[in-house]
């Protein structure tokens, strides 16, 4: 039996894997993924390495073993995702593994955002195939703002349409470590966990922390969500990609990622990253 993170190269996956090799010897950890150079690393600190891409699903064949616990990591296209987490559902349950986690959204069935659509399709999937599951319905990323610091900066704003909504985030690390969790523990089949941080905030909110972390002053400027949309497209962003970032921030206002369950802060067995923490890693060097 080992444990298998799917895209283990993205920037979820190296940090589970991280997590992981903290609490199991490397020769128990699977790491699949579509260019091993990319994984040289990984491969280089013991863990196993296997070749498989989500979009060709005669190379997932080989990607798991009978009793494997198995992590898949929802893809990066949305769009393609149900073909592709279909692909290596069924290749997990022709391998007859032990557990299939996924990584989904906060609110599962419930979340009535369009990024979530993929996501309730492949909870349903797994639900179908029989395996032994674990979801983790992952809120938002931390890192989703302040990976976006630099424009913030250069305007001295932090444009949305999101309202006064309020937004439970954590950081990639702290999801991870869930993850792992999940993966090396026990009493975690056929759950659902809601995880999110421990504490809620706005961006008006968002933008004080930044305000008062670099001395400038940093607005918050709540658009209408036509003029979001133009602005991200300006940006360089594709158009409907930018359409599902205007209806997460019309989510945000209706509070469907504000939910705090407590369930991440449990699994990881310590408080989740403070805003402020995660946007004092992301400044600039003075």
């Amino acid at each position: 039996m080992s444990i298998v993170v799917t895209g283990a190269t993205g920037a979820l996956g190296r940090l589970v894997v991280d997590a992981l090799l903290t609490t199991v010897p490397a020769g128990e950890v699977v790491a699949v993924v579509r260019d091993k150079k990319k994984a040289a690393d990984l491969a280089a600190r013991g863990v196993e390495l296997r070749i498989a891409d989500y979009s060709a699903p005669e190379t997932l064949a080989g990607a798991f073993r009978p009793g494997d616990r198995v992590l898949l990591i929802s893809g990066s296209e949305v769009g393609r995702r149900v073909a592709q987490h279909a692909a290596v559902i069924d290749a997990a349950k022709a391998a007859d593994v032990a557990q299939l986690a996924y990584t989904g959204i906060l609110g599962g069935p419930d979340a009535d955002f369009t990024l979530a659509d993929e996501h309730k399709v492949t909870e349903q999937l797994i639900l179908d195939s029989g395996l032994p599951y674990t979801f983790l319905r992952n809120g938002w990323y931390t890192e989703n703002y302040t990976a976006n610091l630099a424009p913030v900066l250069e305007h001295h704003a932090v444009v949305a349409n999101a309202g006064e909504g309020r937004i439970a985030s954590a950081t990639r690390a702290d999801y991870a470590a869930a993850a792992a969790a999940v993966l090396t523990g026990d009493g975690h089949l056929n759950t659902a966990y809601e995880l999110s941080g421990d504490t809620v905030w706005s961006l008006a909110e968002y933008a004080a922390v930044i305000s008062g972390l670099t001395g400038e002053t940093i607005t918050y400027n709540n658009v209408p969500a036509a003029t979001h949309q133009e602005i991200l497209v300006g940006a360089g962003l594709p158009e409907g990609f930018a359409a599902i970032l205007v209806d997460v921030d019309e989510a945000i206002e209706r509070g469907r990622l504000a939910g705090t369950s407590g369930d991440l802060a449990r699994l990881i067995g310590r408080p989740t990253t403070p805003l402020a923490e995660t946007v004092r890693a992301a400044l600039p060097a003075a």
